[in-house]
């Protein structure tokens, strides 16, 4: 018999999200979208740290090759950087996968040395290949104020 019981401590403590990412251009790593273009830019502030895992889901070409967070000063990517990468991966087989985390204090620090007050936090996926696909999840972590509905059901 399943549980009758309500149980979400983890979805109440963290921001979990999920995307489908389709490199656009196969030259360069971008920033991860949900569909074609809608950013996924997320705000950081009220969370500890944030962590961006991204996994070959359609290999065409070399699969995952590099993972990184970006940070910038609003989520129109102002004055995007780069705060952590995978470096180089070999993510070259369906169902492998790669993921970087980092702190809000981090993000923080980056930010502050380079003269920018960073706000908000995204992933960015190189594939080198425009017909890879890759599944891609944001955990932002450490939530501040827990509350029901910080991870949510996206059904479209």
């Amino acid at each position: 018999m399943a549980s009758s019981v309500a149980t979400d401590k983890l979805a109440c403590n963290a921001s979990i999200e999920m995307f489908k990412h389709d490199p656009a251009d196969a030259t360069t790593e971008q920033s991860v979208k949900r569909g074609v273009s809608t950013t996924t830019w997320r705000a950081l502030a009220g969370y500890e740290g944030f962590l961006v895992m991204a996994m070959t889901a359609v290999k065409t070409g070399n699969g995952v090759i590099e993972v990184s967070i970006y940070a910038a000063e609003d989520s129109s990517a102002t004055n995007a950087t780069e705060i952590k990468t995978s470096g180089v991966v070999a993510a070259d087989a369906d169902g492998d996968f790669v993921y970087v985390e980092c702190s809000a204090e981090e993000v923080a620090h980056v930010g502050e040395a380079a003269g920018y007050n960073f706000t908000h936090v995204a992933g960015y996926v190189d594939c080198h290949h425009a017909d890879d696909i890759t599944a891609v999840t944001y955990i932002r972590w450490g939530a501040k104020r827990a509350a029901d509905a910080l991870t949510s059901n996206y059904i479209s």
